[in-house]
């Protein structure tokens, strides 16, 4: 998971994941990352709209999120 959160913050792209809240909800976020770290990752969440710091190991899982731009005519 580690892996695929630093790809993502070293291409400056938006993310979604499923992120396992301390007491054990389940949240869909979406994120901007701003640094990863060894256990834990800095990014922007849209959900909250603030910088807030996540465990990796609670990320079940994260995706880059396609933005498809119109094209130009």
């Amino acid at each position: 998971m580690r892996q695929a959160l630093l790809k993502i913050c070293q291409r400056h792209e938006l993310a979604e994941m499923i992120y396992m809240r301390a007491d054990g909800t389940l949240t869909k976020r979406r994120v901007r990352i701003l640094a990863v770290g060894m256990d834990s990752f800095s990014a922007y969440c849209h959900l909250r709209h603030e910088k807030r710091t996540f465990k990796i190991e609670r990320v079940l899982s994260v995706q880059r999120i396609v933005s498809r731009e119109p094209k130009a005519i």
